[in-house]
C-alpha cells in the first residue's frame, strides 16, 4: 500500500457573492476528485487547534500527524530549517518578508500594497536580501535570503515580541496600527524603517517599477520563533515519508521530521508551478521505495491572499485534472494499492484574503474499499453535509495511515 496526501494550500473557502454564492471548490471543474467521492469518506476536520493562529506552519503539522500544541515553536524556525540555517537553542528567528509598502515619509503612515513585491523572483530577492545583509548585520541581527519574498532573520540571544503581524493580514490597510509596539519589536521595526530607506532607490526596484511591478522597499518581520525539534516521522509512523513542496516551510518541517524533500524543477509556489512535474515526482518516488508521499501545492493559498478568483478554480482544476489523475493512472498501470488523502491545510477566503481557522474539508480514499458516506462531491458543504467530523486534525495521519 502506498499513501499519498494531495494538500492543496488555502483550498477551502467561504461562498462569494461575486462567485454567485458559491465557493471555488463548487465551481471547479474537478471530475476526477469529484468521482472519487462515490467510494470515498468526505467529511471537515479541524486542523487549527483551539487558541492558536490558523498558518499553513500549524495546518500542515497537523495534517502530517503532529499535534501542534505539543511541537510547534513559531513559523520561521521551520523555514530556517529548510534554507539549512544553524540556529542555536537561545537564538529567535523571524520570517522576513520582502513587501512592497507606499511611499509616505513617515513610515508608519504608509498603506501594505502586496506582501510578496509582485511575487519577487528568487534572483533579484537574493541581490536585495544580500545588500540589506551588508548593511544591517551585527553580531546579533543575521539575515538570510530564502525563496521569492520569503527570507529569514536569526537573532543570536534573542527574546519573542510577541506583537507581529503577517503582512498578508493586512494587504490594503494602513500599516500604523500593526506596527511592533514591544520594545524588542521596537528594534525590528527599526531595521524594517532602515531598510526602506535603503531599499526604495536600489536599482532591482528602479527596473522592476519601470517594468510595471511593485517594488520589494521594505522589510517586514513577523512569524518568530525558537528552535524546534520534531519526531522522526518514521518512527512515528512506521513508514518511510517524503515532501514536495515549493516553499521552504514545508521543506523545513520534512527535514525536521527526516522525511525526504523532493525538489522539483519549475516548482514555483503560485498557479503557474509545474503540476505534472509535482505529479509524476510523487509516483517516482513511490517507484524508488517511499510509502507516502505528501505533496504540497501552495497555489491555491497565494490566490486566495490575492482575491485572485480565476486562478484559485484553476489551480484546483489542476490538482484535480492534472495531479490526482496522473497518479491515480499510474498507480493503477503499476497495480499498486493506494490511500489517498485530498484536503487544504485552511481556508484562505477570497473575500478576506487572509488565512482563518475554520473546519476543512476532506476526502479519503482507499483503493478497493468502499468509503462512501453520502458526498455528491469534494465541497465544503458537502464536507459538513455527512456529518463526519474529525476535532483533531493530527488524528488523520493514523486514519489514513490504517491497514
Amino acid at each position: 500500500m502506498k499513501y499519498a496526501v494531495i494538500l492543496g494550500d488555502g483550498m477551502a473557502d467561504f461562498p462569494q457573492d461575486f462567485l454567485g454564492g458559491k465557493t471555488p471548490l463548487e465551481l471547479a471543474n474537478k471530475p476526477v476528485i469529484d468521482g472519487l467521492c462515490s467510494v470515498s469518506e468526505v467529511g471537515l476536520m479541524k486542523t487549527v487547534p483551539c487558541g492558536m493562529k490558523p498558518g499553513s506552519d500549524v495546518a500542515n503539522l497537523s495534517v502530517l500527524g503532529y499535534n501542534p500544541k505539543e511541537c510547534y515553536t513559531g513559523r520561521s524556525p521551520l523555514e530556517a530549517a529548510s534554507i539549512g540555517i544553524n540556529v542555536e537553542d537561545t537564538d529567535i528567528t523571524l520570517r522576513a518578508n520582502l513587501v512592497c509598502v507606499s511611499n509616505e515619509e513617515n513610515y508608519a503612515d504608509k498603506t501594505m500594497i502586496d506582501y510578496s513585491a509582485s511575487e519577487i523572483t528568487t534572483e533579484e530577492a537574493k541581490v536585495l536580501i544580500d545588500y540589506l545583509a551588508k548593511e544591517l548585520n551585527t553580531k546579533e541581527y543575521s539575515l538570510f535570503a530564502g525563496i521569492s519574498y520569503r527570507h529569514c532573520l536569526v537573532v543570536e540571544n534573542g527574546t519573542l515580541s510577541g506583537d507581529l503581524t503577517p503582512p498578508h493580514d493586512i494587504t490594503g490597510k494602513t500599516i500604523k496600527e500593526y506596527l511592533p509596539k514591544s520594545e524588542t519589536g521596537k528594534k525590528y521595526l527599526a531595521l524594517m524603517e532602515k531598510s526602506y530607506e535603503l531599499l526604495k532607490n536600489h536599482p532591482i526596484n528602479i527596473a522592476r517599477v519601470n517594468a510595471g511591478k511593485n517594488p520589494a522597499n521594505s522589510l517586514w518581520f513577523w512569524g518568530e520563533g525558537t528552535k524546534p525539534s520534531l519526531e522522526d516521522f518514521t518512527s512515528k509512523y512506521g513508514v518511510k515519508g517524503a515532501i514536495i513542496s515549493a516553499v521552504d516551510l514545508l521543506k523545513g518541517i520534512g527535514k525536521l521530521s527526516n522525511m525526504e524533500v523532493i525538489e522539483v524543477e519549475g516548482a514555483t509556489g503560485n498557479y503557474d508551478t509545474n503540476f505534472i512535474g509535482k505529479a509524476k515526482a510523487t509516483v517516482d518516488a513511490f517507484k524508488r521505495g517511499i510509502d507516502l508521499v505528501y505533496l504540497h501545492m501552495e497555489a491555491p493559498d497565494e490566490c486566495g491572499h490575492h482575491g485572485d478568483a480565476k486562478n484559485k478554480i484553476y489551480s484546483i482544476e489542476q490538482i484535480s485534472q492534472v495531479v490526482v489523475k496522473y497518479i491515480l493512472e499510474e498507480m493503477e498501470k503499476m497495480g499498486e494499492e493506494i490511500s489517498m488523502l485530498i484536503c487544504p491545510d485552511h481556508p484562505t477566503p477570497l473575500s478576506t484574503m487572509t488565512h482563518c481557522a475554520d473546519p476543512v474539508p476532506y476526502l479519503l480514499y482507499r483503493k478497493g474499499k468502499n468509503l462512501y458516506n453520502g458526498a455528491k462531491s469534494y465541497t465544503e458543504k458537502e464536507g459538513k453535509n455527512t456529518g463526519a467530523y474529525l476535532e483533531n486534525g493530527y488524528d488523520m495521519m493514523k486514519k489514513l495511515l490504517q491497514k
